[in-house]
């Protein structure tokens, strides 16, 4: 059993590959900004992540979206719809909860498939 593992700490590793598929979450770097702005960032990091893993965003497979608000979703639905290439849309599920710093707004953890 290959499983790789980037960047590993204590709790957490960037992103964790094993047979094809990656498993990583981000969250943005800038607390203060509103649910779009941190929708922008999370997705730049997710590019840089999946860059790493030998992947993109026309090969995510899933996404468990997690919003403090749902009066963000209209926000974050812009810039979501503005990212993803077209026909690229994955599988995803959008869940109100409390996140573990207060100022993030949004918080995404994806599946894709990568080729390492």
């Amino acid at each position: 059993m290959n499983i790789i593992r980037l960047n590993p700490t204590k709790r957490w590793s960037d992103a964790t590959v094993f047979n094809g598929m990656g498993h990583f979450v981000e969250v943005a770097n800038d607390e203060m900004a509103d649910a779009k702005s941190q929708a922008l960032q999370i997705f730049a990091q997710a590019e840089q992540t999946m860059a790493e893993i030998k992947s993109d965003k026309s090969k995510i497979l899933s996404a468990t979206i997690y919003l403090t608000d749902f009066a963000y979703l209209a926000q974050f639905n812009e810039a979501w719809d503005s990212w993803l290439p077209e026909g690229c849309a994955p599988s995803r599920a959008c869940i109100k909860a409390e996140l573990a710093d207060p100022n993030y707004k949004v918080e995404i953890a994806f599946v894709v498939a990568c080729e390492i």
